[in-house]
């Protein structure tokens, strides 16, 4: 009878033994995964795309914009590798491209047909599919701080102009004098494709030949997920050389600039906005990916290689997946671009061909 009892507590520590490790491991396997997922983030950068040529560009003008392509995406990622938000990180690293006469958002913006400067901005978070927007503004440093607290401290998506600048001051924003935004470079843009369209007007050139394709593009955008899994997007612009009639693209546009839903992706776009609307370029990324199972590398392709220059249009995106999957699509000859991953590989690109 000892013996038969003692056989059958051996077998009970035996099997007790086996299930309190199998269970340990269990908990090790999960404890691992979780912490595989809370460490993948990224984040990816545009400075806009265009006629943008090795040929054309000077070794110390490429270094520049090298430098701050570094500068403002790492802003980002340090915020991200930090436990920050992806929206954090977007509003950051925008802003320091918008601080920078190089690219054509806040301090760089190019002007108008009547010499001022016009300014557009967006974000959206896709954890809540909540987004914010300004469209038309003149005397705000950072429209991409504007644009997320209108998402954040009001009831509405976009404001426009004034109103949005009054919404700004009640805020405590600082009004800047236009002269900050005055640049040389930007000015003399403005300055050449008045000269053409004066040479021109006798011909009754066409609208696009005349205002449109003497413009060059130019907008900064960001695209990120943050170890919650939350992806955000946010673009800003200072739209097109030479516009009138307080003409707005795509930038301010949320699902054509900006779009970012957690389910699928997160994009930011550049290009020939009045296109981009009517394609809805960046919700119809994220839309082929959610009802068609496209990857984003896929979704993306389609729609800027196929899609866009169908309607006659052209420019780029830059995106990141829920998996930090990134995507740098465009369709010109080239786009100030950059990415890092939850590794910290870094990776910078301004041509087609790199």
């Amino acid at each position: 009878m000892v013996k038969i009892l003692t056989y059958f507590f051996a077998i009970f520590l035996l099997f007790g033994c086996k299930n309190e490790e199998k269970s340990s491991n269990e908990t090790l396997n999960a404890s691992e995964n979780s912490i595989k997922i809370e460490e993948n983030f990224g984040i990816v950068i545009h400075g806009g795309a265009g006629t943008i040529l090795k040929e054309n560009m000077s070794d110390s003008l490429e270094t520049a914009y090298k430098a701050k392509l570094k500068e403002a995406i790492s802003a980002g990622y340090e915020i991200l590798k930090n436990g920050g938000t992806s929206l954090e990180a977007v509003t950051n690293t925008i802003n320091v491209m918008e601080d920078s006469p190089l690219f054509n958002a806040g301090k760089g913006a190019v002007f108008t047909h009547e010499g001022s400067n016009e300014l557009d901005a967006s974000i959206m978070d896709g954890a809540t599919l909540n987004a914010g927007a300004v469209a038309g503004i003149k005397h705000i440093k950072n429209p991409i701080d504007l644009a997320r607290d209108v998402m954040q401290k009001s009831e509405h998506v976009m404001l426009y102009g004034a109103g949005a600048e009054e919404f700004a001051q009640n805020l405590g924003y600082k009004m800047m004098d236009t002269s900050y935004f005055y640049t040389q470079k930007r000015y003399e843009s403005l300055q050449k494709v008045l000269e053409k369209e004066k040479s021109k007007n006798e011909k009754k050139v066409s609208f696009e030949d005349s205002y449109i394709k003497n413009s060059k593009f130019g907008t900064v955008g960001c695209a990120a997920l943050d170890k919650h899994g939350n992806l955000a997007a946010g673009t800003s612009t200072g739209g097109m050389t030479n516009k009138r009639w307080n003409r707005i693209g795509d930038a301010p546009i949320i699902g054509a600039g900006t779009y970012a839903n957690n389910k699928t992706c997160a994009v930011s776009s550049t290009g020939w906005g009045e296109y981009f609307i009517r394609s809805v370029v960046a919700y119809d990324i994220s839309a082929l990916m959610e009802y068609k199972g496209m990857t984003l590398q896929e979704a993306a392709s389609e729609v800027i290689q196929k899609k866009v220059p169908a309607l006659g249009g052209d420019g780029g995106i830059v995106a990141i997946d829920k998996d930090g999957n990134v995507a740098m699509e465009f369709n010109t000859a080239g786009m100030y671009r950059a990415t890092m991953n939850s590794e910290g590989e870094l990776i910078i690109k301004i041509y087609k061909e790199e």
